[in-house]
């Protein structure tokens, strides 16, 4: 385990409110020395321990719950994690044995019919349609700022609904492949890739990250920071209380995702914690702003791919 100074856990969470933030700009709201960030900041990036990638949205999202054939739980998880439209895929404990998030745009029919049925591995599929988002992995912090240096970072509210325009044009498709592949590429080498000038790229991502086409993450495992124990909360609550309780949530530091659904239940969390005590604190009481829940809980035991980035093992 890397053990994470507190300048290094610093500039993490400083890309997590800009993913795209330069080092001066991040020394310059830390109040820290610019030569000593980019030296971590590079560290961090260069070491895996943080990765900056666009994540591209579509009109639609699903939560998918599968329960895998007997040790094949890997093996699917593979298998669903080198789909280009899933964004997270983790092994849980519990009934089900992988979650998995995709999205899409148009008719979804032959990929819930034919697709998902027939992967390697999946026995059996429950499908919860995200109806919104109340918090994405964009909007979670690790707490590590200051109100007055997060401030002095952020580029506008976080995103959780978006118009998706269907038919981006090709110029647009490059830029967006670009940051996918990296989230800090620079206004220079992505105008020499897609043979446009840089202002027209400055201009052009602008546009797509406040449409919301696509959001830049700033991807860490939440264990490097000392968050070793991370569960997806299943919650069964009235009608009345969704929208009331997603709001509470999303204001939680402990919840990195929380979103409504359809199906059994009325909302999904991912909860990341540092022990099971923690865990126990949150679940028995402390974030539910005096709803009637029911909550099913799935601890996460392997996280195969975060924020649409395969997870090397």
């Amino acid at each position: 385990m890397i053990e994470l100074s507190t300048v290094q856990r610093r500039i993490i969470a400083a890309l997590q409110v800009d993913g795209r933030a330069t080092w001066r700009k991040v020394a310059s709201a830390l109040d820290l020395p610019e030569r000593s960030v980019s030296r971590h900041g590079a560290w961090l990036l260069e070491n895996g321990v943080v990765t900056v990638a666009g994540i591209r949205h579509r009109e639609h999202s699903l939560l998918i719950a599968c329960a895998c054939a007997p040790g094949a739980g890997r093996i699917a998880s593979a298998s669903l994690s080198s789909r280009p439209d899933t964004s997270f895929a983790y092994q849980v404990t519990g009934r089900e044995d992988l979650i998995v998030e995709m999205h899409y745009s148009g008719d979804v029919t032959e990929v819930l019919t034919l697709e998902l049925p027939a992967t390697p591995g999946v026995s059996s599929i429950v499908v919860y349609p995200v109806l919104k988002y109340f918090k994405t992995i964009r909007g979670w912090r690790l707490g590590s700022l200051k109100p007055a240096e997060e401030a002095a970072l952020q580029t506008g509210p976080d995103v959780t609904s978006w118009q998706i325009q269907p038919n981006l044009n090709p110029k647009d498709e490059q830029i967006i492949a670009a940051l996918q592949e990296d989230g800090r590429a620079s206004f220079e080498s992505i105008a020499r890739r897609v043979a446009m000038s840089e202002t027209s790229v400055a201009r052009r991502i602008d546009w797509l990250l406040t449409t919301g086409q696509i959001s830049i993450r700033a991807l860490v495992e939440p264990a490097v920071v000392g968050l070793a124990v991370e569960a997806m909360l299943w919650v069964s609550t009235t009608s009345s209380d969704v929208e009331r309780l997603g709001q509470h949530l999303a204001t939680r530091p402990e919840v990195r995702y929380a979103a409504a659904v359809a199906g059994d239940c009325q909302l999904v969390v991912d909860v990341t914690v540092a022990n099971h005590a923690e865990l126990y604190e949150f679940i028995s009481g402390i974030g539910w702003a005096g709803a009637m829940i029911q909550i099913k809980t799935s601890l996460v035991v392997d996280a195969r791919k975060r924020g649409g980035r395969l997870i090397s093992k």
